[in-house]
């Protein structure tokens, strides 16, 4: 790799895909790194918990008011940025943001509203009575590797990562399982907006990809919602429509809006997270055995896989609404600032021993599904998916080992993961 890039794009590029974690260790020698033109990233555990607490940093990208210059910066900052919210996306029939770029109080209002379906106080029990449907799922899934795969060469992430999360979701909100052929291209353009991506040959077509596919998305679900308004379900889409809490409903536009977010970050983290996980394990055969014998010990193994290879990696799009100091350096009201989640997990002043992958740590905190109120809205979901799936293919592959370390790992820096997980194994167990 070249060592005239800056830092920064040394991180980005792909190449570092498989293994960014020397760089971030090298960044956080820099407690908040910056050049010229460039984004504030902020490194370090504790400076990244207190910003993403800190009431004066904004998520809402029509407050960045610098100037990068940087044209691959510029374009992950620009896409879905609320230039078309409110009426004017109304108009145009582009999604604006959901709720996790904006701030409070339309933040706060819109996840409230959405957490009525999901979870307490309205619904305490909806993920807890999950488990024996997302274990049926599950098991499916591994049935069929067992019968239809060639026990040789099995992509985890086809046959399994991908699938489970995404038929998860659409029963959650009554999506069409279907369906899936056609959102699938949809969430992958936008998902691959989030990433500043410096190998772009042209950043103006990536949004324009990305803009195409939010209005595709956009359409689809408007449709879904007519037809969930005249035939309500039990699923979060005919809920959400109803809107029966003290808020009341929900705008049509934020209905779509709240809809393709749980759409697409529904599933495209929950990837990550398992397909990183079954990674690590084949990696440490100890954990993996040590799960097969006691499913139990999958709770703790999921909070250590959240810290040690965390399924978002950076957060890209923050803005201080006004000046904000972190270790001596002040950061100017309106700048890019980018929070390095993965960076924070391992840092040495946080973690006795961060580089090591110990699922025994005790009173573990970290990042890997954020914090502050833009924490992950389904974490208590992504948390059990990953513990189900991880504990059933522990039981029922029978000696399990990589066929590529590394594998070949998506482009996308912020949604890092593999792109697939090819294995072989003797045989799966009934």
């Amino acid at each position: 790799m070249s060592q005239d890039k800056n830092l920064l794009h040394r991180i980005l590029d792909h190449a570092s895909r498989p293994d960014p974690y020397p760089l971030y260790a090298e960044l956080r020698r820099t407690p908040v790194w910056h050049e010229a033109g460039g984004p504030y990233v902020v490194s370090g555990f504790r400076d990244i918990q207190l910003l993403l607490h800190d009431p004066r940093i904004s998520s809402d990208a029509r407050n960045l008011t610098t100037d990068t210059g940087d044209p691959l910066i510029e374009a992950v900052e620009a896409d879905g940025s609320g230039g078309n919210g409110g009426p004017d996306g109304e108009r145009s029939g582009v999604l604006p943001p959901g709720f996790l770029r904006l701030d409070p109080p339309e933040h706060d209002r819109l996840r409230r509203m959405t957490n009525r379906p999901f979870g307490p106080p309205h619904s305490p029990h909806k993920v807890h009575d999950m488990r024996a449907d997302l274990t049926a799922v599950v098991d499916g899934l591994i049935d069929r590797i067992g019968s239809d795969a060639d026990p040789d060469d099995i992509d985890l992430v086809g046959a399994f990562a991908y699938p489970f999360p995404v038929t998860v979701i659409c029963r959650l909100l009554g999506v069409p399982r279907e369906d899936e052929p056609r959102f699938h291209v949809w969430a992958e353009a936008v998902a691959a907006s989030l990433d500043p991506d410096p190998d772009a040959p042209d950043p103006t077509e990536r949004l324009r990809a990305s803009h195409d596919a939010r209005l595709a998305l956009g359409g689809y679900l408007a449709e879904l919602i007519e037809d969930r308004r005249r035939h309500p379900g039990e699923d979060m889409i005919s809920r959400l429509a109803a809107g029966d809490g003290r808020d009341g409903p929900m705008s049509t536009i934020e209905l779509l809006t709240t809809s393709a977010l749980l759409l697409v970050a529904g599933h495209e983290t929950t990837v990550n997270l398992i397909a990183n996980g079954m990674l690590t394990l084949l990696r440490h055969p100890s954990a993996l055995e040590r799960l097969r014998q006691d499913p139990g010990f999958a709770a703790p193994l999921v909070e250590e896989l959240l810290r040690y290879e965390p399924p978002v990696q950076l957060l890209p799009q923050r803005t201080p609404l006004s000046p904000v100091e972190v270790r001596g350096t002040t950061i100017p009201q309106g700048a890019s600032v980018w929070l390095v989640l993965a960076a924070g997990n391992r840092d040495p002043e946080q973690f006795t021993d961060p580089e090591r992958f110990d699922p025994d740590r005790r009173d573990l905190q970290h990042l890997g599904l954020g914090s502050g109120i833009h924490s992950c809205f389904g974490a208590p979901l992504a948390r059990l998916e990953a513990q189900i799936a991880l504990s059933r293919l522990a039981a029922r592959l029978e000696e399990p080992r990589l066929l590529a370390d590394p594998p070949p790992y998506r482009r996308n820096a912020v949604l890092r993961g593999p792109r697939a997980l090819p294995v072989a194994c003797a045989g799966v167990r009934p």
